[in-house]
């Protein structure tokens, strides 16, 4: 498990393949200077506003991530451009 962590040092643990995603797409709004809202749920509902100015930083137990699934990466990042945000999805099949 791997951890986002944001701002003053909250941390939240994600499995690494999630967190190798939603990297990608977290990054790619915060490159473009977007700010956007990340919503999800474990034992309880939590959401972060994610910020250009705030510290961002992602942490693996794993050395290497795997491989991007491209059919995620645009669900994620139809959600984080929508007026919702972003929150989490399942992974769809990996496009052959």
């Amino acid at each position: 498990m791997g951890h986002l962590i944001y701002g003053h040092g909250e941390r939240f643990e994600f499995d690494d393949r999630l967190l190798t995603h939603l990297r990608t797409v977290i990054l790619a709004k915060l490159n473009l200077q977007e700010s956007l809202v990340f919503t999800w749920s474990d034992e309880r509902q939590h959401s972060i506003w994610l910020h250009p100015s705030m510290p961002v930083h992602f942490e693996f137990d794993q050395r290497t991530t795997d491989e991007l699934n491209p059919a995620w990466i645009e669900q994620l990042l139809a959600h984080a451009n929508s007026q919702g945000g972003l929150r989490l999805v399942e992974e769809p099949p990996h496009p052959s």
